[in-house]
Formats: C-alpha cells, sequence, structure tokens
C-alpha cells in the first residue's frame, strides 16, 4: 500500500511539473532593432518555436546596448551587427564562439530633391558634401551597429564631427525606425540598414539616394551568452537557437523573409 502511495504521489508531481517545465522552455534573445523593425523576427520565430517548442524573447536594442544587456547576464543569446565590438564582447570572456549568420547593407536615404547633391554610389564624398553644406542629418546616437558604421563613415570620409557638428545634425538616441521617421519629418538625410527600409512605410519625400557602395556592408553575428559566467544562461536552448540559425533550415528561412519581392537578408552562415 505504501509502495502504491508513494507512486501515485511520484505521478501526481509528474503530472504538475511537466506544464511548467514545458512553459519554462524560453530563451531571451538580445539583438539589434534592425532584426525587429525590419519584421524578420516575427517571420523566423513562430517558425523555430513550431520546430523545437522553444519561445524566444526578443529585448530589441541598439548594438552595444544588446552587448552591454548580455554582460550583465540578462540574456542567453546575443544577435547583433558590429563585428568589432563582437570580438571585444567575445575577448572579455562574456560570449561562447561567434557564429556570421547573414549580411544585407547601409543605404543612404534622403530626401528627393537632394539639396546635398549626394546621389551616386561613392558614400564618403555624400558625407562630405552633406557636412559642407550642413544639410539635415539624422543619427541614431544611440551605440548601435548603425551608429557605428555611420561614425566610422564620417570618419573615413575625413570628417571630425567633435568639431565641425552642429544643428544639421541631429542624435536622437533611438532605434532605425524612429530615425526614418524623423528624416522624413525633417527631409533629412540619415543612414539606414536596408531590411528597416524596405519594410519601413512612412517614408514621405525620402529615397535611397547612395547605395552598392563596399563601405556600406552590413554583417550580422549570433553568440551564446558564456554559461561559465552566467550559470543561469540557458545553454541547451540558447545553442540550439544558434544551431538553428546556421543551419541550412535557418540559412533558408532567412533567404525566404521577402517583403513586396524584394529579400531583406541575404544568410552566409559558414558550413
Amino acid at each position: 500500500m505504501r509502495l502504491r502511495l508513494a507512486l501515485l504521489l511520484v505521478l501526481a508531481l509528474t503530472l504538475v511539473a511537466a506544464p511548467g517545465r514545458a512553459e519554462d522552455r524560453s530563451i531571451v534573445v538580445a539583438s539589434t532593432t534592425s532584426t525587429q523593425d525590419s519584421g524578420l523576427f516575427g517571420y523566423l520565430l513562430p517558425l523555430f518555436k513550431q520546430k523545437t517548442g522553444i519561445d524566444v524573447k526578443v529585448v530589441a536594442q541598439g548594438t552595444g546596448q544588446a552587448l552591454d544587456t548580455a554582460r550583465r547576464g540578462d540574456a542567453d543569446v546575443v544577435f547583433v551587427h558590429a563585428k568589432a565590438q563582437e570580438e571585444k564582447f567575445l575577448a572579455e570572456g562574456y560570449g561562447v564562439k561567434r557564429y556570421e549568420v547573414m549580411y544585407n547593407d547601409f543605404v543612404l536615404v534622403g530626401p528627393q530633391s537632394d539639396p546635398a547633391g549626394v546621389k551616386g554610389q561613392d558614400i564618403l564624398a555624400a558625407f562630405r558634401s552633406i557636412e559642407a553644406k550642413a544639410a539635415p542629418f539624422v543619427s541614431r546616437g544611440d551605440r548601435s551597429g548603425t551608429h557605428a558604421a555611420e561614425l566610422a563613415l564620417w570618419k573615413q570620409a575625413g570628417i571630425d564631427l567633435s568639431a565641425h557638428k552642429g544643428p544639421w545634425y541631429r542624435e536622437i538616441g533611438q532605434g532605425m525606425g524612429a530615425a526614418l521617421n524623423t528624416a522624413s519629418a525633417m527631409d533629412a538625410y540619415v543612414l539606414s540598414d536596408r531590411g528597416t527600409w524596405i519594410s519601413f512605410k512612412n517614408r514621405g519625400e525620402l529615397a535611397i539616394l547612395v547605395e552598392g557602395d563596399t563601405h556600406l556592408f552590413n554583417q550580422y553575428g549570433v553568440m551564446l551568452v558564456n554559461p561559465a559566467k552566467f550559470p543561469h544562461v540557458k545553454k541547451e536552448d540558447g545553442q540550439a537557437f544558434v544551431d538553428w540559425l546556421i543551419s541550412p533550415e535557418g540559412q533558408a528561412i532567412i533567404a525566404n523573409y521577402k517583403i513586396d519581392g524584394q529579400q531583406l537578408f541575404f544568410p552566409n552562415a559558414k558550413p
């Protein structure tokens, strides 16, 4: 009788605990606003959950903020786009291994009237012209991958923003969607990732003016946060997400994400 009661108790505890374990299959991914604003996560994550049962909760921030979130141990995975910052994160011991996932490119967007005369393919000349004519320019100013790319372009163009920044240069400290909305309202220039631009609806008089320059390449990488530093990191489920993104299945799904027939991201994970 005692054995039977013990077995019944074990069975009851198992039945009570099972739903909790199922609900607990979730991970936190610190990522960029571009993967969120472009609609990529809205497309990818339901497919990942359908396959694995793992729910992905996204914290969408600029790349610098996303990496800081992971440095505090508040994420299981980081999925961002600023290689130098990602390699620093790894060197500090916060990540396990960086995997390249996909790429697209940045584009310089501005008013169709193009008051700074930048239309063409030379992004450095375009930045010089914007500064010389003090044409309105919106900067994300949020330590994101796009913001880092923009600052690098000013530097490569030979422009010291600390000396030349004026009312024409507006930093908003917000994500890509907000920057595009601000540029649309101001008829200003702005550097955008192509994915968010394609999905952006409030274009007003804005159009792509500079694209195709090799300086505008935009690579995305993913890393599991180091469970040796943060034991609460869900390493199995986090790694399952990383592995799925770089698998042939995940890569094909990324390639298939399109808006109005336009592909937003191009998978390039190494076999």
